[in-house]
């Protein structure tokens, strides 16, 4: 490990946005991912897992070791894949190859896990892109990891946002939310990066254009696969062709290369009853009135506003990151 850099294992759902994110951070100077492990959500585990080594060989870091993880829930059985959000191949059908070199680690996604933070204890930073069961297991596992963990930063969640999955709830949270009550609950410190700001950070057309001039590897295939994600998310959304890019947000929060202006301190509870509120995410914003001074009680950070303007420095980050072999 490079010590300048910070180490970061990204627990994640390999779709399209997860590879945005996967890709911001290995063009991130001050990062580095030590680990990767999947769960399901946008397809299965094992699945995300194949495209998580597909993303990492098409810049030549398939040394990074992939573990894969959960397969469905702690409560319950699995609801729902999110496969029609990213295509048959899981990576929005942009012409990556399937064939790959490298294979996941025999390993499970909870031994990486609480192996990387024992290697790196109190400074491994967690970035959560998918559901939190992987976290919770680990929790499990490990009742010492949310102290050797410096901190996890979750992609998920509304605060006073709608839901994308029920009008209450979050994809992330909604496929597990007793998993991730766990995860905010423990000692670790956790920032939440909901869909407040992640649909207000937009990838235009005009992105995508500028993606494609770049003609790097990793340009043309998020230019190639944005336009999957438009057509999932633009009319119906947006009405035009367009996308969020949640996880990579969540990748920029945790890197400071995004600085909410709005980024209180508040209560985060979750709702795990079987109601039409299951899985969100009750955010305390009371505190809104009064600039969010005085909530000495609040234990996790929470993004609530942005200034739209990463998918501009996504497109030149990107840029900079090419192949070993170029």
């Amino acid at each position: 490990m490079n010590s300048s850099r910070t180490p970061v294992l990204v627990d994640c759902d390999t779709g399209i946005d997860d590879a945005m994110a996967l890709l911001y951070l290995l063009a991130c100077p001050t990062i580095e991912v030590v680990a990767i492990t999947s769960v399901f959500g946008n397809n299965t585990a094992a699945r995300c897992a194949h495209n998580t080594v597909r993303v990492l060989e098409l810049v030549g870091c398939g040394e990074i070791p992939v573990a894969v993880g959960a397969e469905g829930p702690l409560v319950g059985p699995l609801t729902y894949l999110a496969t029609h959000v990213h295509g048959t191949d899981g990576l929005g059908d942009a012409g990556l190859s399937t064939t790959t070199v490298a294979q996941p680690s025999s390993l499970t996604a909870v031994e990486l896990l609480v192996q990387t933070a024992r290697q790196h204890p109190g400074a491994l930073r967690i970035l959560a892109l998918g559901p939190l069961t992987n976290l919770a297991h680990a929790l499990q596992a490990e009742p010492e990891l949310d102290q050797l963990v410096a901190d996890v930063v979750i992609m998920g969640g509304a605060a006073d946002a709608p839901g994308n999955q029920t009008p209450a709830a979050e994809a992330n949270v909604v496929h597990d939310p007793e998993a991730a009550a766990q995860v905010l609950a423990a000692r670790w410190p956790t920032t939440l990066v909901p869909l407040d700001v992640t649909m207000t950070e937009i990838v235009t057309e005009g992105h995508v254009a500028q993606l494609r001039a770049a003609d790097k590897p990793a340009t043309r295939f998020v230019a190639a696969a944005s336009e999957f994600y438009f057509d999932h998310y633009g009319f119906s959304s947006y009405g035009r062709r367009c996308s969020p890019c949640h996880d990579a947000v969540a990748a920029a929060v945790l890197t400071g290369d995004v600085v909410p202006t709005s980024f209180p301190f508040i209560d985060v509870q979750v709702d795990c009853t079987d109601g039409p509120g299951r899985g969100a995410t009750i955010c305390d914003t009371r505190g809104r009135y009064r600039g969010f001074v005085g909530t000495p009680e609040g234990r996790t950070r929470v993004a609530l506003r942005t200034d739209g303007t990463f998918p501009d420095l996504m497109v030149k980050r990107l840029g900079e990151l090419t192949a070993v072999d170029e």
